[in-house]
C-alpha cells in the first residue's frame, strides 16, 4: 500500500461502523500507516465508548505509533467490554507489561482464552522478569517445554530469561536434543543461542553434534565458517565457506563479508557485497561494506560516513538532581543480574523491553525530551541522496525502534557493534564514574569510558575511529545506525546510560 492509497482510505474511513472501521484500520497499521489512522481511531473511540472493536482499533493504532499510555488504556476498556476475547485479553496483558505496568496476571488470564497462542506464555514469563520473579519465569517455561520440545520461540524466550540472571541458557534446549536428536531446527537454534551467548567453544560443540546426527548441510557449513572465523581459525572459515558455496541472499552474505574484513581481504568482501544492496536486508550488509571500503581507501567510505552532520552530541538539559533523579529511576529497573543474550554489554546488565514505552512521569518526560532532540537532528541532515542508507527523502514519522538502559561497573564496557535494523542510534549519559578520564584500566588510556565511533577493533583493528566523544553527564549523541560504535573500559565505578534506536521511515 502506497501513501496515496493509504490517504484515500483514511478519507473514506467508516466512523459510524466499529466493526467495517476495525475491518479497515488493520491493513493501515500493517502496511505502516498507524499515524494516519490514529486521529480517526480516537474519534471512532469517542463515538462508540461501548464498542469493544473501536477500543481495540484506538489500542492498536497507538501502540503502533509508540502512545503505550493510550494503548494500555484503550485494551484494557476493550477488555472490560469483551472479557472472553482472548486476542483482546493477550493485548491488554502485552500493553500493560510494555507500559511498565504488572502484567503476569493479565497474562495468566489470558492464556486460558487463547491456548494456542504460545507468545501468551513468553509474555507472562517476561512479566515475572519485570516483577522479580524471573525464577518463575524460567520455570513456567521450562514446564511447558518438556511437554513440547519442538517450540522454538520456547527456549529462546527461555535462554533470554535464564542469561539474564546467570542461568544456562541452553538447558531446555540441551535437554530437548537428548529426546529429539534428529531436529534441525532444534540443533541450528542450539547453535545460534551459543553464539549470542558468546560461547564459541560451546557453539563449535553444538555444530559437531549436528553434523554427526544430520550429515553434511549447507547451512551447517555456514555456521562451522562463521565460528571458526570467530574463533580465529581463518584457515578452517575458508574451507567451510568454500563447502557452502556462493551466499545466496543478505543473511549470508554478512557472515562471509565479516570474515573477509577480518582476513584482510577487502576487495572481495566489496566484491561480495556491492551487488546484494538492493535486496531485501541489504541494511545488514553497510557496517560491512563501509569497513571494506575504508580499508580498500575507497572514496565511497567518506560518502556513506564521512559528513560531520550524521553525528550529533547534545545536552538534554536536565539539572544534576534531575539526572540524579533519572539515575535513581533507572537503577531500579535494572531486575537483572547478567548481560543478555546477543548483546554487546560487559560487565554490566541491561533493562529488558522497550524502555520508553514504560509510562512512569520520569520516562514520559525523557521521552518527550529526547524525540524533541531527535527532530532537530534530523532536521539539520544534508539533503537526501539516492541510495544513501541514511539520508533517504521520507524522514518522517520519527518513531523509537527500541530502548533500554545499560549499567556498567567496574571495566565494563560496549564491544564495537552496530543496529542495521534502525534509522538513528544514540547514548545518553545518565550518571558516570567520579575517575571517568582519569585513565583507563591502569592508568593507561585518557579515553576511557569514551564512545568510539567508526571503529570495529575485532575485524579491522587498523582502522582509527571516526570520533571519539567523551561522555558526560547529560549528554545525548546521536549517530547512524549502521556506524560502528563501542565504549573503552574504566578501571571502577558505575556507567548508567539510556540508548534506544530510531526506526527508518517507510519510504513510497
Amino acid at each position: 500500500m502506497k501513501h496515496a492509497e493509504a490517504l484515500a482510505r483514511i478519507a473514506q474511513f467508516p466512523l459510524a461502523d466499529p466493526a467495517a472501521a476495525l475491518g479497515a484500520g488493520v491493513p493501515l497499521i500493517n502496511a505502516d500507516f498507524p499515524e494516519l489512522l490514529l486521529p480517526h481511531a480516537r474519534e471512532l473511540a469517542a463515538r462508540h465508548p461501548q464498542s469493544a472493536q473501536a477500543q481495540q482499533l484506538l489500542g492498536l493504532a497507538a501502540r503502533a505509533c509508540g502512545e503505550s499510555l493510550t494503548a494500555y488504556e484503550a485494551f484494557r476498556a476493550a477488555a472490560a467490554l469483551a472479557p472472553r476475547d482472548g486476542l483482546i485479553a493477550h493485548s491488554h496483558a502485552r500493553t500493560a507489561l510494555e507500559a511498565g505496568l504488572p502484567a503476569a496476571a493479565l497474562f495468566a488470564a489470558a492464556a486460558p482464552l487463547a491456548p494456542q497462542d504460545g507468545t501468551i506464555l513468553t509474555g507472562q514469563a517476561a512479566a515475572m522478569l519485570a516483577e522479580g520473579r524471573a525464577d518463575e519465569g524460567i520455570a513456567l517455561l521450562t514446564r511447558i517445554l518438556a511437554a513440547n520440545p519442538l517450540w522454538l520461540d520456547g527456549h529462546r524466550s527461555r535462554a533470554i530469561l535464564a542469561a539474564q540472571v546467570g542461568q544456562d541458557p541452553l538447558a531446555s534446549l540441551t535437554q530437548a536434543l537428548v529426546r529429539l536428536p534428529q531436529s534441525p531446527d532444534l540443533h541450528h537454534l542450539a547453535i545460534s543461542l551459543a553464539l549470542q551467548a558468546r560461547d564459541l567453544a560451546r557453539a563449535g560443540e553444538a555444530a559437531a553434534r549436528a553434523q554427526a546426527a544430520l550429515g553434511t548441510q549447507r547451512w551447517l557449513s555456514l555456521m562451522a565458517a562463521h565460528i571458526a572465523s570467530e574463533s580465529g581459525a581463518l584457515d578452517a572459515a575458508d574451507t567451510h565457506f568454500a563447502a557452502a558455496g556462493p551466499a545466496g541472499d543478505t543473511g549470508e552474505a554478512w557472515m562471509h563479508a565479516r570474515h573477509l574484513i577480518r582476513r584482510g581481504d577487502p576487495a572481495r568482501a566489496a566484491a561480495l557485497l556491492e551487488p546484494l544492496l538492493g535486496q531485501p536486508g541489504a541494511q545488514a550488509l553497510w557496517p560491512y561494506l563501509v569497513l571494506a571500503w575504508r580499508m580498500a581507501g575507497d572514496e565511497r567510505a567518506a560518502w556513506l560516513e564521512g559528513n560531520p552532520r550524521l553525528v550529533g552530541v547534545y545536552d538534554i538539559g536536565y539539572s544534576a538532581a534531575e539526572l540524579a533523579a533519572l539515575a535513581g529511576h533507572l537503577r531500579a529497573l535494572h531486575h537483572a543480574t547478567a548481560a543478555p543474550l546477543d548483546q554487546s554489554v560487559r560487565g554490566g546488565t541491561q533493562t529488558d523491553g522497550n524502555l520508553l514505552l514504560r509510562i512512569e512521569p520520569a520516562i514520559r518526560d525523557l521521552k518527550a525530551q529526547l524525540l524533541e532532540i531527535v527532530r532537530q537532528h534530523i532536521a539539520q541532515l544534508p539533503a537526501p541522496q539516492t541510495g544513501h542508507p541514511t539520508l533517504p527523502a521520507a524522514r518522517t514519522p520519527v518513531r523509537i525502534a527500541g530502548s533500554w538502559s545499560v549499567r556498567l561497573e567496574n571495566a565494563g564496557f560496549h564491544t564495537d557493534h552496530v543496529h542495521p535494523q534502525g534509522w538513528f542510534s544514540s547514548a545518553l549519559y545518565v550518571a558516570l564514574p567520579e575517575t571517568l578520564g582519569d585513565g583507563g584500566i591502569g592508568g593507561e588510556d585518557s579515553h576511557a569510558g569514551w564512545l568510539s565511533l567508526g571503529e570495529a577493533r575485532d575485524l579491522a583493528p587498523e582502522l582509527a575511529p571516526l570520533r571519539l566523544v567523551e561522555p558526560k553527564p547529560g549528554r545525548l549523541v546521536l549517530f547512524p545506525s549502521i556506524m560502528w560504535h563501542g565504549t573503552r573500559p574504566f578501571s571502577k565505578g558505575e556507567r548508567l546510560t539510556v540508548a534506544f534506536d530510531i526506526a527508518r521511515p517507510r519510504q513510497d
